[in-house]
């Protein structure tokens, strides 16, 4: 049997879109020959997604599993928005978050590699196949989990829903404790409809980003001393816009907009009436579908033109 390299299945893999499990099996068929196993994947209809490999996705659904103190969430990229609106999509990306809760991952080369224990394949597998069938180039981008332990609550909110637990937005919020777990899963639904519209980056100011901060600072000081002030003056300045900057960028210092008066930090010191107890948000997480992926533009008279001279 031929000695088959880490490299040759990840050239395969490349070339063709197909599992490394088979990958590697074509390979051992075709004696390390990497076209020949290109063919045996073919002939298996392995190998579907080669020609869609290459498309941007960046469509699709964001999709969340929620269970007491646990909660998944994934992104699954598709090529268009109608395939969104496909059945057989919706129900592979509410699987794929629902096997995310159940396996506790948070990582999507983790989940790819995780196997399906109805189908026996694993998930990397199964959107292949899912790309054979539906038409269209589709990826797992980016999966969270979140634990808020013992006694706490992971709540969530979609967005623009298109099927409960799927859309286009979707995020989490962890809190804890739970002296009254059901209020405090509506405090943090409450919460999560928040995020989804004020687009927090960080929890509290120790959470922001330090090169993030740092670079704000330059800006405000740089424009301070552009607009004539003193060097000691404009420092002083800039600690006051940097306060404005993490109630920006900060959620428990954000303007809950639920209310549009108390910060999220004096709703939630409000909630603990209700709760019956110190109401803390230990983490949350935000996925916007598409967010920061460059989409393909096309000019469509030019191609029904090159179409056309190809005839």
């Amino acid at each position: 049997m031929a000695e088959i390299s880490a490299s040759q299945i990840k050239e395969l893999r490349e070339k063709t879109g197909a599992g490394m499990l088979d990958c590697k099996k074509a390979l051992v068929e075709a004696g390390g020959d990497i076209e020949a196993a290109v063919d045996w994947l073919r002939k298996k209809g392995l190998a579907a997604a080669a020609k869609k490999s290459g498309r941007t996705a960046a469509e699709g659904l964001v999709a969340i599993a929620t269970e007491g103190s646990k909660g998944a969430m994934i992104e699954l990229n598709s090529e268009t928005d109608f395939v969104a609106r496909n059945e057989q999509f919706q129900e592979l990306a509410a699987n794929i978050a629902a096997l995310a809760l159940k396996k506790g991952i948070g990582e999507a080369e983790a989940l790819k590699a995780s196997t399906c224990e109805i189908t026996g394949k694993k998930v990397e597998e199964v959107i292949a196949g899912a790309i054979g069938t539906i038409g269209e180039n589709m990826n797992l981008r980016r999966v969270t989990f979140l634990d808020a332990g013992k006694g706490g609550v992971v709540a969530s909110y979609i967005h623009s829903a298109v099927a409960p637990g799927l859309g286009k937005i979707g995020v989490l919020v962890a809190l804890k404790p739970a002296g009254n777990a059901q209020k405090l899963e509506e405090i943090g639904k409450q919460v999560a409809m928040h995020v989804a519209a004020a687009r927090p980056e960080a929890l509290n100011r120790e959470q922001v980003d330090a090169a993030s901060l740092e670079r704000e600072r330059n800006v405000l000081k740089e424009q301070a001393i552009a607009s004539g002030k003193p060097v000691e003056i404009a420092e002083k300045m800039v600690e006051g816009r940097i306060r404005k900057y993490y109630e920006e960028v900060v959620l428990l210092e954000q303007i809950f907009v639920i209310d549009g008066k108390t910060k999220v930090s004096e709703f939630l010191k409000d909630a603990e009436k209700e709760v019956g107890g110190k109401v803390e948000i230990t983490a949350f997480e935000r996925f916007h579908l598409g967010e920061g992926v460059e989409k393909e533009e096309t000019d469509f008279a030019a191609e029904v033109a090159a179409a056309a001279g190809a005839a």
